[in-house]
């Protein structure tokens, strides 16, 4: 469709939405200056409402009402830095903001008209006191926002300002063309699902479309499980109508009527800002009755999910949906034959859904434009552990891992040496050190035993245990297991003795053989993507760490210094004092000795809390990895 087409289209059907456009454009134009507040779960946590509060009570004193304009929005993406606070249109990027700080913003920055830099991010302040833009930082410059185009830009409770961003003008586009060519779009697009397998999200909706029904439905898993992920709260905390629209354009293309949002109840803030846009766009006409006059009915559901990992898997999902136990059937039949309610239903990550939009306006030369060959657009990582720019990235397909990690990470905190990243969460694989140029796309990480997963990035230093890291996956994997299948229910807790046995010093060569072999078996017999992939974390770090599994066997030592029965505390007779402060902080009475004289450790009541190597303050205690 051509843009003369599509101008004729708005102005006959988006007349309103074009109206709320230009109100809005009007009604912030008269603003002098905008204060963002992060409403993010993470600035919330650090109490960012109250800031909000305070900024109001602010301009409310310094009659600066209809001068400024506060909003508070989603994610900015670097957490690390919450709550944050960003002023336009300068631009101004104000870090781990706190109460107290903003009476200083409002009358240096609102009334003064000059930036306080003492509370700037130090990246958007130069060496000469200059401030740089925010998009020129090491942690914005690399990334291409797009799915979290409006994330930490519009309010997410305010649908006109989604619509001053050309919210529900993709929808407006799509119920203009053959439902066959919007799935030809997105299939052109080369759109792959980012919920973790990567499946084609054109052939997925192909499938529903194709597929006889009298009823249909089109669902969005965001249940996120993944220890660490993020991604798709963000999404839904600030920007909840994009996936809303998607939702709708994906209902129309495979002919459903009714859609469900499965949500997490851990996701307070998500849920209440989808409950507020879906009572928006009901409001507005565009969810409901004859949507946009073009005879289309849809509308969503929330549904809350209890915080089982195995309701991501699709079947378990759909079985949650329908008030029962969340339990994986076999397939096939697959969804998009028979889901939810034996019907044929579409089911697709909140991630996934944020792209369509943006293709369905731009075009799917566009979006395949970036990427790579297999592997096109973007992907959103939570990036964590040991790494300077702890938040939420989004990264061209193709990014390299040592961009992401030394460029947009800010490298490891304390100058410590990478070791290895782990991709895809507990379904995942741990990314070596020389692999660390390893390109971010489907295939690259699939080759060296890792894969995408929902986009948690796991960044580990010299200090971590990948024995420890293994069993930590693998013990959620155990937890989590819904116990239907043999294979996963029996065959991941086996695994995980057998690790445990490793790491308490107890276990012979023998057993790293035994252990793969169980590996392959459970990821060949589990009924589910679960079990299928509960090993990966295990054999990927026995492919390439195995000398530090050897050394835990043989030498009984684990050389990061980390599992507990492999390591001992020794006090420095030479660097001992006698000061005492280690036996007075020790609560297992664990330290022997009398003042003034070197102290000695038992080992047998030593607990290995570290806390008097921690408080000794003549580096007398050392942690030594050696036979207990």
């Amino acid at each position: 469709m051509d843009e003369k087409t599509l101008r004729k289209i708005k102005e006959r059907l988006g007349a309103d939405i074009a109206a709320r456009q230009a109100h809005l454009a009007k009604q912030n134009a008269r603003f002098e200056r905008q204060v963002l507040v992060c409403g993010g779960s993470g600035c919330s946590s650090g109490n960012s409402k109250k800031i909000y509060d305070e900024f109001e009570r602010e301009i409310k004193e310094k009659s600066l009402v209809g001068k400024v304009n506060l909003v508070m929005t989603g994610c900015f993406g670097l957490c690390a830095l919450g709550p944050v606070v960003i002023i336009y249109p300068e631009g101004s990027f104000y870090a781990n903001v706190k109460s107290e700080h903003v009476e200083e913003i409002v009358d240096g920055h609102l009334v003064g008209g000059k930036p306080v830099k003492q509370l700037l991010y130090k990246e958007t302040v130069n060496e000469n006191g200059e401030i740089t833009p925010l998009a020129d930082t090491d942690f914005y410059r690399k990334q291409s926002r797009l799915a979290l185009r409006n994330c930490g830009v519009i309010d997410p409770e305010n649908i006109e300002e989604y619509i001053a961003r050309d919210g529900y003008f993709a929808l407006l586009k799509a119920l203009n063309m053959p439902r066959d060519k919007i799935i030809e779009e997105v299939s052109d697009s080369g759109l792959r699902g980012r919920g973790g397998a990567g499946f084609l999200t054109g052939r997925k909706w192909k499938f529903t479309y194709d597929a006889q029904s009298d009823v249909k439905y089109v669902a969005c898993n965001a249940d996120e499980g993944d220890p660490g992920a993020f991604m798709d709260r963000s999404v839904l905390e600030g920007d909840p109508h994009v996936v809303l629209e998607a939702m709708s354009i994906a209902a129309y293309a495979v002919g459903a009527n009714h859609g469900f949002i499965y949500v997490r109840a851990e996701y307070p803030v998500a849920v209440h800002r989808l409950q507020v846009a879906i009572k928006q766009s009901r409001d507005a006409g565009l969810l409901g009755k004859n949507i946009l006059n073009k005879n289309f009915d849809f509308d969503i559901e929330i549904r809350l999910g209890a915080g089982a990992f195995v309701c991501g898997e699709e079947t378990a999902l759909m079985t949650s949906i329908e008030g029962k136990r969340g339990e994986p059937r076999p397939r096939p039949p697959f969804p998009a034959v028979k889901g939810l309610r034996g019907k044929p239903t579409l089911l697709n990550n909140v991630e996934t859904y944020a792209n369509i939009p943006q293709i369905i306006l731009n075009g799917s030369k566009w979006f395949s434009s970036i990427g790579t060959e297999k592997s096109k657009g973007t992907k959103v990582f939570a990036l964590g552990g040991k790494i300077h720019n702890t938040g939420l990235v989004e990264v061209p397909m193709g990014t390299s891992l040592r961009e992401i990690v030394y460029e947009i990470g800010g490298g490891i905190p304390k100058g410590k040496a990478f070791k290895a990243a782990q991709t895809g969460g507990p379904s995942g694989g741990c990314i070596p050190a020389e692999l660390i140029d390893t390109e971010i796309d489907y295939e690259s990480l699939q080759s060296i035993g890792s894969m995408m997963g929902s986009g948690g990035l796991i960044v580990m230093d010299e200090d971590n245990c990948m024995v420890d890291i293994a069993k930590f996956f693998l013990e959620f994997t155990v937890d989590e297991s819904c116990g239907k299948c043999t294979p996963c229910r029996v065959g991941t807790k086996r695994l995980y003795e057998m690790l445990c046995k490793i790491t308490d010093g107890k276990a012979t060569l023998e057993d790293l053989d035994k252990m793969e072999e169980l590996c392959h078996y459970i990821q060949d017999n589990s009924l589910c993507g679960l079990g299928q992939s509960a090993p990966n974390p295990v054999l990927s770090t026995l492919k390439y760490y195995r000398k530090e599994y050897e050394a835990h066997i043989v030498d009984k030592v684990c050389p990061a210094g980390v599992c507990k029965s492999l390591i001992r505390y020794e006090i420095d007779p030479d660097k001992c004092i006698g000061c005492n402060l280690c036996a007075r902080n020790c609560s297992a009475n664990a330290i022997r000795g009398t003042v003034k004289k070197p102290h000695v450790i038992d080992p047998e009541a030593c607990i290995k809390c570290g806390i008097c190597e921690t408080v000794c303050r003549f580096k007398a205690i050392k942690k030594v990895g050696g036979k207990v």
